[in-house]
């Protein structure tokens, strides 16, 4: 029956923009709740649209159906057809008893926590446990593929996160020609991949489609004007020509070793080098084979392909500018790791999936209750990290933080640790402290920090000043016959030496 299924039809699409209207009003504060939610809605959006193309289709009625339904049930017997129907129905379901009913208004009804929901399981094997459900990016696997690359630089991972997004010289060393090989055509097909579906797996409601065109028509446009980074026709028909700055634009450029120097002299040098006279033969070579057997224009199957590698690092280009704020973050993410143990870091990812949905009606239950699902555990009394955490015990005791430094001239302020008492013998609480007991030279009362010993030192500096400028004047000076200049005991010595 046509009718009933526009019936249904009409009933779940307008069932389906209550369920996204009950999502949208609620703001997670959870992540992976928020990803929770945006998927659902855009598997919601989805079945909006295929349900309104059937629905479209009923109405467009191309083959006639739908007006002969509705002329049967108008002009003949309406109890006949009702029969009719009814029996078509206990036919169906004395053929297949155990059919499920699909009931629309629980279909689509948000779940409580208790009744589990089946979607948050799919957001949890959606991300990796590097990516913390879409804060960071996780390239360990394509930066083990860039390594292997032939002719690439050694490189760490934070260096490769900065530059993974760069391919012209200096900054990338793999050359055009090393570009067409199948493993660069490869590696850079797997990080386009990658980066897309990041970016459907964190924005599923963005018309990423739309994006994905607006990259596709802006690489048609800068191809055709020849000016993709790295795949212009002068970095290929370049000759052999005196050396030109390039790279960063402050020093000499050697096309052949496609290598910048600062100096003059070490360019100079390093033009009767094996490596640059072999960069340069095969440099002469290449351009001798283009120019004889291919003149100015490759083989089509070769331009293809260039313009299929050249299109993939437009791409990772442009997606890498979309995504700068993950990037950014993941870069931060990494330092923070390479300073925690390998405990602490598991402690962490576990703590991340450990944050349910479920434990978050509990705080809003009462003030009291929320102040201590916030507490943190610290018997210790370990002072706490930039996350508001305690710092581990390990570095608490390596930095000797256990330890009390007071100092007098301070007004009796504690400083904890040695590092921390070192360093506050040039802060200002310091050099003010001794500024009020007349020290001016701060720089001869280092690790004395009590009133009476600085007294005292000043003190005593006072006067030996005093003793040593009284002996200055006192001293009386002499000359001998060529001119030399000695104080009076010392000419004196001399002259009964017979030296004089």
């Amino acid at each position: 029956m046509l009718l009933e299924d526009q019936r249904f039809l009409s009933e779940d699409i307008e069932r389906l923009e209550s369920a996204i209207a009950d999502r949208i009003g609620e703001e997670p504060k959870h992540i992976r709740d928020r990803l929770n939610r945006d998927h659902q809605v855009s598997s919601f959006l989805t079945r909006i649209q295929d349900q309104s193309k059937r629905l479209l289709d009923i109405y467009h009625d191309a083959e006639g159906l739908r007006t002969k339904e509705v002329q049967a049930i108008s002009t003949g017997d309406p109890f006949e057809e009702f029969y009719k129907h009814l029996g078509e129905i206990k036919d169906f379901h004395r053929r297949y008893p155990n059919e499920p009913v699909e009931n629309l208004e629980r279909v689509y009804k948000r779940k409580a926590p208790g009744e589990g929901e089946s979607a948050t399981a799919e957001v949890d094997n959606m991300f990796t446990g590097e990516e913390a459900f879409g804060k960071f990016l996780d390239l360990t696997t394509l930066h083990e593929d860039y390594l292997n690359l032939a002719g690439v630089k050694r490189l760490s991972y934070l260096q490769y996160l900065d530059s993974f997004d760069i391919f012209t010289p200096p900054q990338c060393p793999i050359k055009r020609p090393d570009k067409t090989t199948d493993h660069y055509f490869a590696y850079v097909g797997r990080l386009v991949a990658y980066l897309e579906d990041f970016l459907r797996r964190t924005a599923p409601l963005q018309d990423l489609d739309e994006l994905f065109s607006n990259f596709d028509a802006a690489f048609e446009t800068a191809w055709q004007s020849d000016s993709v980074p790295g795949w212009t026709k002068d970095t290929s028909a370049s000759g052999i020509a005196a050396p030109t700055t390039e790279g960063t634009g402050e020093g000499i450029w050697c096309p052949d070793c496609l290598k910048e120097f600062k100096n003059d002299n070490v360019y100079k040098a390093h033009l009767s080098g094996k490596k640059h006279l072999k960069a340069a033969e095969a440099r002469k070579t290449n351009s001798n084979t283009n120019g004889s057997s291919s003149a100015p224009n490759p083989s089509p199957v070769h331009h293809l392909k260039e313009r299929a590698i050249a299109e993939r690092e437009f791409r990772i280009s442009k997606l890498a500018s979309t995504l700068s704020s993950e990037r950014v973050a993941t870069r931060i993410n990494v330092e923070r790791k390479q300073g925690m143990t390998e405990r602490e870091r598991q402690m962490e990812l576990d703590a991340l999936f450990a944050e349910t949905p479920s434990d978050l009606p509990a705080a809003h239950d009462s003030d009291s209750d929320s102040d201590t699902s916030e507490k943190i555990y610290n018997p210790l009394k370990l002072p706490l990290a930039w996350d508001g955490k305690p710092i581990p015990y390990w570095l608490y005791k390596l930095h000797g933080l256990g330890v009390e430094f007071p100092c007098e001239i301070c007004g009796n302020f504690v400083y904890m640790g040695r590092r921390a008492f070192d360093k506050h013998f040039n802060e200002a609480r310091h050099i003010y402290g001794l500024k009020c007991l007349g020290v001016t030279n701060t720089g001869l009362f280092r690790e004395i920090t009590g009133i009476e010993d600085a007294l005292k030192l000043w003190e005593k500096i006072v006067r030996d000043k005093r003793v040593e400028g009284g002996k200055g004047e006192g001293v009386v000076q002499m000359e001998d016959a060529e001119g030399n200049v000695m104080p009076e005991k010392v000419y004196y010595d001399l002259q009964k030496q017979g030296l004089l």
